[in-house]
């Protein structure tokens, strides 16, 4: 892949795309450890499980290689994104039927028994601390503009990394959504100007029924920070969400270890759809921790016993060094293997819309 370097006029400009990269991408050090390895709770914050090992301390280089990273825009796919008009065709012509959409990175928007579900909304241009200059932009524009989008009843946020927590977009949508968030994140919202009556906090395996929706926040391995000084303040998670006879888990941003998962599989039968990350994995030996790889998220499909799932947190940005359609490539592979059945596990295009009908008993094509 040819990377074009970035001629940084500006210290400025510079030091606010360092800035993101360190907060983004996980220059972290261990939380502070504690004698109950029972608990993800700190004296401070919070800490990944006591046998998950919490990403380590990594030198300025390897900061500044992301920098460059997050400097050039890969060739994309043909394909990769269908036209904002056709999106919302496909959202219309299917107004009476349930259905999914993928917008890009870790933002789907689900229409399920009538209530409308946005997970990480991110639908800005730029993943940044500062909306107008450095972080990281987005090279494919998302599968529905803002001003387009239905009325949303739920929005799911599973940790405040700004790829994943975009304050323009939340100001934007406003108050007409409930916001489920984990703990230690509602002030931010309502700092933001959200009426904190339509913020509701989780810790993991707490299970609340808000806007006719069964919420359950579930562990996820990850970490959070929207500065330097930050970090781990607020709780991560990945949800779990019923609806009639319909539920699905989204998964956030997360590693992977071979117990918080198959807890999860174990506390939840049938899991109809998962949604699961499948890019942001390289090099593997910075990003293991915090990223799955997609042999990784296929183990994650198999530990929670997910009917289907649909690989998301790629294609939208270039975060790591992987090449843009390897993790596709890397699933078809396994498919071929024989690690997984056809249609099993799947990815969409940027504003496709997979639809489906009562009862709720899964996805259909």
């Amino acid at each position: 892949m040819e990377i074009i370097i970035l001629n940084f006029k500006n210290v400025g400009v510079f030091l606010i795309l360092a800035f993101f990269v360190v907060v983004s991408v996980g220059c972290s050090g261990t939380p502070t450890s504690l004698e109950n390895k029972s608990n993800h709770h700190t004296n401070t914050g919070f800490r990944n499980s006591p046998y998950v090992e919490t990403a380590s301390s990594k030198g300025v280089m390897f900061v500044l290689r992301r920098i460059w990273g997050s400097a050039f825009h890969p060739t994309i796919p043909e394909g990769h994104r269908i036209p904002e008009n056709e999106t919302i065709f496909q959202l219309e012509e299917f107004s009476e039927n349930n259905t999914i959409t993928w917008l890009g990175h870790s933002t789907f928007l689900l229409k399920v028994d009538g209530k409308t579900i946005l997970t990480d909304p991110f639908l800005t241009n730029r993943a940044s601390p500062v909306s107008f200059i450095g972080g990281i932009t987005r090279y494919v524009p998302p599968g529905i503009s803002i001003e387009n989008l239905p009325v949303i009843n739920a929005i799911i946020i599973s940790h405040n990394h700004y790829d994943h927590l975009d304050k323009e977009t939340i100001q934007t949508l406003g108050n007409q959504p409930r916001y489920l968030v984990p703990l230690k994140l509602k002030e931010w919202f309502v700092d933001i100007g959200i009426d904190a009556k339509q913020v509701n906090e989780f810790d993991w395996w707490d299970t609340k029924i808000i806007e006719n929706l069964s919420v359950t926040a579930t562990p996820s391995q990850h970490w959070s920070a929207r500065g330097l000084f930050d970090r781990f303040d607020s709780l991560w998670a990945a949800w779990h969400i019923e609806i009639g006879d319909f539920n699905f888990w989204f998964a956030g941003d997360t590693g992977y270890n071979d117990v918080q998962f198959k807890e999860i599989g174990e506390r939840f039968a049938n899991i109809d759809l998962a949604l699961i990350p499948i890019g942001a994995y390289a090099p593997r030996w910075f990003m293991k921790q915090q990223h799955v790889n997609p042999e990784e998220a296929i183990q994650i499909h198999k530990d929670i016993g997910a009917k289907r799932s649909i690989g998301m947190h790629w294609g939208t940005f270039q975060l790591t060094a992987e090449p843009i359609r390897e993790p596709i490539e890397r699933l078809e592979q396994a498919v071929s293997n024989g690690a997984l059945t056809e249609g099993e596990f799947t990815t969409l295009a940027i504003g496709e819309t997979l639809f489906y009908s009562p009862p709720l008993k899964g996805l259909s094509d």
